[in-house]
């Protein structure tokens, strides 16, 4: 199977991957092998230091999961998220609503506790079922 990395646009890719590594549980990506570190690759590549926080990447420490990138644009976020990542963290609609709410719950606030904003609780108010929020550029994700 071919390798894929999802991406990000964004302003500030260094704070928006440490955000990322807080909700997912990732880590920086490893420097490009034959490289000790990024900035050694990124001397090598001649890259001004102005422009080293120009992208980020994290990766899932088990492996399992896709390489996630950040990459610095000029113009701002304008419009809804196409596309959304949900951060599964209830177990499961499978599951009494009563086990996956307090999960969910929490999750919200470390998130908010990051830099993330909540935008709307979906479900009836007697039983929400998830929670969309917005990362610190504004990029929509869930919490289900």
């Amino acid at each position: 199977m071919d390798e894929w990395t999802l991406t990000f646009d964004c302003d500030a890719a260094g704070r928006l991957a440490e955000f990322w590594k807080v909700a997912l549980g990732y880590v920086d990506a490893p420097p490009p092998q034959g490289w000790s570190t990024w900035e050694d690759w990124l001397r090598e590549l001649d890259v001004p230091e102005d422009e080293w926080d120009d992208a980020a990447s994290i990766v899932d420490p088990a492996g399992g999961r896709a390489r996630i990138s950040f990459l610095k644009v000029p113009e701002a976020k304008a419009a809804k998220n196409r596309i959304h990542l949900d951060v599964q963290v209830g177990g499961g609609r499978h599951l009494p609503h009563a086990e996956r709410w307090p999960r969910i719950e929490a999750t919200v606030q470390r998130l908010t506790a990051a830099g993330a904003t909540v935008l709307a609780e979906v479900g009836g108010p007697d039983r929400p079922d998830h929670v969309v929020m917005a990362d610190p550029e504004g990029n929509e994700f869930c919490v289900v």
